[in-house]
């Protein structure tokens, strides 16, 4: 029998707010264990929260890029469960009121992702677990989240991916949170179940949970597909319950039974008052969003003419797009600040992160002046990749790097006699060109562009070798 893989996320992603959800403590990364908290933040008998505004903008902003309904009123709810990083043995989050519902991730095949709800809630504490002993960390025990939770209509961990990264992209262009996995700042619950294929029944659902990457995401669920099969099929029943995942064996473990939403005997949270908002208020948000990743792809291909492939690169980092977009200003060939900045560029940015903060030496400017001396003729494509490779070292202008004589060209008279200089110099390529092997005369031309200085016309070159041959 076949088995159709069913799958939901829940995703928790920290907002980027100066503050924490309901008090005035930092949320910065790290610091000293403790030390980002006060008596709000750990439940002390007596304390009051104050909701954050920024925190409801926020959300508002995901949920509007998100295609959702943005609620006129909303309410903060009490979750109730009794686990050491959370000293107060409730979280303040949202049941039945939450602020965004009913929106979609459409993926590249066409298919929607169906989001349920987004809603607004303050994240736990770390526990740190060393040499038998557990220790509590509440540095993050406040800071603000918006957990996004899909209806079940992942099909394969090839969706999963997908849909993790768009979500991961979708939040950072709008600025609500830099979504680094490694640091905890997105966090994924996975959900998972099987089914025959064909049926509309959903199988008995297992949750992965606190999953912080995407490759770890997608080996986790193909694992757990078919780790159900096999109950499955060899008469065992697929227990409801929540998972870890090793991800040095590759396999996942039980973690407890999986809750219900009654289990969690939510009810009102008395101290916070009932968020309304206007619509006045949403409109202005969504008329403050940036363009969106999906536009801007559609954008670049449709208006800049560049390969899908290429748009896909450029707008993966929301200041690479923004880098790139300065460079081609009043410029004639959008490629080719494409191909400079994902070629020679990408390859001094080692990493992930060194892409998405692009703090590069060459300035967007000074590659738009590279670029308006290659259209007006002045330099050819060559001597550019040269200049560009000194830019990257140094920082400096073209016009720092460039003399005169540099972008005066080259004169028939001297093409001409590179030319016989190349014929000369290389016996073995003339004739082997002669003998019929076409590629030997990239190396003539190679030979007249190295002692032109990037100066000459490649094709004029090749043209003129030609005839002298």
């Amino acid at each position: 029998m076949k088995y159709e893989l069913v799958a939901g996320f829940e995703t928790h992603v920290e907002l980027a707010t100066n503050t924490k959800i309901f008090c005035s403590c930092t949320t910065q990364f790290g610091g000293e264990p403790n030390t980002h908290c006060c008596p709000i933040c750990i439940g002390l008998p007596g304390t009051l929260p104050k909701l954050n505004r920024r925190v409801v903008e926020y959300a508002i902003r995901a949920g509007l890029a998100t295609h959702c309904q943005i609620a006129e009123i909303a309410k903060m709810d009490r979750k109730n469960y009794c686990y050491p990083d959370l000293p107060k043995a409730y979280q303040i989050s949202q049941y039945d009121k939450p602020l965004c519902e009913h929106g979609y991730i459409e993926l590249s095949n066409g298919r929607k992702i169906r989001i349920l709800r987004i809603h607004i809630e303050e994240d736990a504490g770390k526990l740190v677990h060393s040499r038998g002993s557990t220790m509590v960390d509440y540095n993050r025990g406040g800071v603000p989240l918006i957990e996004i939770v899909s209806e079940p209509d992942i099909r394969s961990p090839e969706e999963a991916r997908e849909y993790v990264e768009k979500l991961q992209l979708i939040m950072r262009y709008i600025g609500v949170s830099d979504c680094r996995m490694q640091e905890g700042s997105m966090r994924c619950d996975v959900n998972i179940s099987v089914r025959p294929m064909g049926s509309e029944m959903l199988g008995t659902r297992t949750e992965i949970k606190n999953m912080n990457s995407i490759t770890f995401i997608t080996k986790a669920m193909d694992y757990e597909y078919n780790r159900q099969i096999d109950l499955i099929e060899s008469g065992e029943k697929v227990v409801q319950e929540t998972l870890r995942y090793d991800d040095v064996t590759n396999t996942t473990s039980s973690m407890r039974g999986k809750e219900d939403a009654n289990d969690y005997r939510y009810f009102r949270d008395p101290d916070l008052v009932t968020i309304s908002v206007p619509r006045s208020e949403v409109e202005a948000i969504a008329a403050a969003l940036p363009e969106l990743p999906a536009q801007k792809l559609t954008r670049y291909v449709e208006e800049l003419e560049l390969p899908e492939k290429d748009a896909q690169l450029l707008i993966k980092y929301r200041k690479v797009a923004e880098y790139f977009e300065k460079a081609i200003e009043g410029t004639k060939t959008p490629k080719t600040a494409a191909n400079f900045i994902i070629g020679q560029i990408f390859r001094t940015v080692e990493n992930e992160a060194e892409k998405e903060a692009f703090d590069i030496k060459v300035t967007a400017e000074h590659l738009n002046a590279l670029i308006k001396l290659i259209d007006s003729g002045k330099i050819r494509m060559n001597l550019a990749k040269s200049t560009l490779d000194k830019m990257l070292e140094t920082g400096q202008a073209p016009s720092e790097l460039l003399s005169e004589s540099d972008m005066a060209g080259l004169s028939a008279e001297a093409l001409s006699e590179l030319c016989r200089q190349a014929i000369e110099s290389n016996a073995k390529a003339v004739a082997d060109y002669r003998s019929g092997k076409e590629k030997a005369l990239k190396s003539l031309v190679g030979f007249v562009m190295k002692n032109s200085r990037g100066k000459a016309d490649a094709a004029a070159a090749e043209s003129l070798i030609k005839s002298l041959l």
